[in-house]
């Protein structure tokens, strides 16, 4: 009988939790829109209030300002707003400050005009450039404008995480508010957004062990918030319209409760990331230098193509990725390499491993071993990298 498949691809989307599809099925069985006054309405608000305060809890919110979006791409487009309330009134941001590597849902803009846009740079392993960042954020103040900077907590691709803290407090220095995208970095490392300073955070449930297609947007503690994205109906206290999807926020919340209780496993995820690292000869460890993920990393093999090792892997039974899931199956280097100037040899070769809550040790030792073959059928003439 055939081993059963490997899946190292969380970074993508975690594999749905047993008890996720089991709260979401009683879920979709009931009866009742959560707008509704009656008994059935009620029981549908009840279910996503619980699930509100399971999600705060992840991050250290108040649930009262947590919005709930059809998944993390919605939540940072309404994140990125050039308008803003901040207590009763309303400011223009006048001009958008991004990573050079984030998400593409932030790269875009949101609802900011491409000439308000631009780009903060990264080092070789993808940290944030705080001078650049400062020397930028100085700029605009000189011209009278207020920004907002976008920069994400950990990168989907290398797992580098940023200096978002360091990032807020620069911020502050010129009145410019922080939105940070947290959806890998959640349930892999503790997050808190009084402790971040941010104004902004947000969160996508199918990186948890959760549902596809829901996701949140979280409020700071200043009273702030953008300008509603989906209009026309009061739900989400009239932040986000349209009938809430009760099951897959259901999910959400049970996902988040369960991610919160895993992140007592990042240690044994650190120790396992670096021992794939050790064994997984000759692949170069791109941004091994900065402070990670405890379960992602990105390797490269010089000169061999990464959709031909991500294909090798798969026949061999192991799913892992080249590059972010938003840009896997487009021809070219991805952004995030060229942003780190990582030479063309090596960007063309970056694939990436991310694991979770499923995986276990001797998942760990099998894909080292399949690795091995892999390399001695693809690269036998290379030697192990220094």
């Amino acid at each position: 009988m055939a081993a059963p498949r490997l899946y190292l691809d969380y970074n993508a989307g975690a594999p749905l939790r047993a008890e996720v599809r089991v709260a979401m099925i009683e879920a979709l069985g009931a009866t009742g829109n959560a707008s509704s006054v009656h008994g059935e309405g009620r029981a549908a608000r009840a279910r996503i209030e619980r699930a509100r305060r399971q999600v705060a809890a992840l991050v250290g919110a108040d649930p009262t300002r947590v919005i709930f979006t059809s998944g993390g791409t919605e939540a940072n487009v309404t994140a990125l707003s050039p308008l803003m309330r901040v207590g009763a009134a309303e400011i223009a941001i006048d001009a958008l400050l991004v990573g050079a590597t984030e998400h593409p849902s932030v790269l875009a803009g949101g609802r900011f005009g491409a000439d308000r846009v631009q780009k903060v740079a990264v080092d070789g392993a993808g940290r944030l450039d705080l001078i650049d960042l400062e020397a930028k954020l100085a700029a605009l103040a000189g011209e009278g404008k207020r920004a907002l900077v976008s920069v994400m907590l950990a990168n989907n691709e290398t797992g580098t995480i940023q200096p978002v803290a360091a990032v807020a407090a620069l911020a502050r220095r010129f009145g410019a508010l922080v939105h940070t995208d947290a959806i890998q970095a959640a349930g892999r490392i503790p997050v808190d957004v009084a402790a971040l300073g941010v104004d902004l955070l947000t969160l996508s449930a199918h990186k948890l062990g959760g549902p596809q297609g829901a996701g949140a947007l979280v409020l700071g503690g200043d009273l702030v918030s953008p300008r509603p994205l989906v209009v026309g109906g009061g739900q989400e206290k009239y932040s986000r319209a349209g009938t809430e999807n009760v099951a897959a926020i259901t999910g959400f919340g049970v996902a988040a409760e369960l991610a919160r209780a895993d992140l007592g496993r990042r240690q044994e995820w650190a120790g396992w990331r670096d021992q794939i690292a050790e064994a997984a000869g000759p692949a170069v460890l791109l941004s091994g230098e900065a402070e990670r993920l405890p379960q992602t990393l990105s390797l490269s093999v010089d000169g061999l193509a990464a959709e031909t090792l991500v294909i090798a892997l798969d026949l061999e039974g192991v799913a892992v990725s080249a590059g972010s899931a938003c840009s896997s199956g487009k021809v070219g280097v991805s952004h995030v390499m060229r942003a780190m100037n990582v030479p063309e040899s090596q960007a063309k070769a970056a694939i990436r491993v991310s694991f979770g809550w499923e995986t276990t040790e001797a998942d760990i030792r099998r894909f080292t071993e399949v690795w091995g073959r892999v390399m001695r059928r693809l690269a036998p003439g290379v030697t192990r990298a220094a």
